[in-house]
């Protein structure tokens, strides 16, 4: 399929009353047409994997063109320029959240650019620092515990932030680490009370919320 032809069985798929719910879930939709994930995903498993095709996507705008342009990229073909250029284009924390776990955690640079972005002030790209935290956390099933506890003082330092997608993405890496296995949850769970002992409202509610989880696990 060429990018045209995609277009055009994107705006078949597309859904006026899907559009509107994305709506009320926060999702910018200047650019989007209302297009369900699944019908996204059937879509790439016919595609499979293509780079070319993946950056004409993205090119195009459209918001479902870039949510599947994540979905058949090729993680061997994607470059830290890549990573930066569509990171900066991020709008809505439903394109973060596929991007980052669909593509960019499975790439050589998903740590070093987790670090980097969780440090920045736009805020999708400092969320998407913490997703590509999370996702990396599910999706590395052999990475080492060293590596993840080495992001948990960024998560500490970071809590402070109360943007609503912020602080639910530090939150979520927080979590997922610490369910990797005992010893990540033992640290996970300190991080939690450091972070408690904050004196801020996002700092509260990201410690309260994870040692609710990992307690319990």
């Amino acid at each position: 399929m060429n990018v045209d032809e995609v277009i055009g069985f994107l705006k078949q798929k597309a859904e006026p009353a899907y559009l509107a719910g994305m709506k009320r879930f926060g999702i910018d939709t200047t650019h989007a047409i209302g297009v369900r994930l699944p019908e996204l995903r059937k879509l790439a498993r016919i595609i499979k994997k293509d780079h070319l095709l993946a950056i004409e996507l993205w090119d195009t705008g459209l918001h479902e063109a870039r949510m599947l342009a994540s979905m058949i990229d090729d993680p061997a073909c994607v470059t830290k320029d890549q990573i930066d250029n569509w990171t900066k284009d991020f709008n809505s924390w439903d394109l973060c959240d596929q991007v980052c776990g669909n593509l960019f955690d499975r790439t050589p640079f998903a740590i070093d650019k987790a670090i980097e972005f969780s440090a920045r002030p736009e805020e999708f790209v400092k969320r998407a620092g913490f997703v590509l935290m999370a996702e990396y956390a599910v999706h590395h099933k052999t990475a080492s515990n060293e590596t993840l506890i080495n992001l948990l003082p960024i998560i500490e330092r970071e809590a402070w932030d109360n943007r609503n997608f912020v602080k639910k993405a530090a939150n979520w890496a927080l979590r997922q680490i610490g369910k990797r296995n005992d010893t990540l949850k033992v640290h996970a769970l300190q991080t939690a009370r450091n972070i408690l002992k904050q004196n801020n409202k996002a700092a509260k509610w990201i410690a309260t919320n994870a040692l609710a989880e990992l307690v319990d696990k």
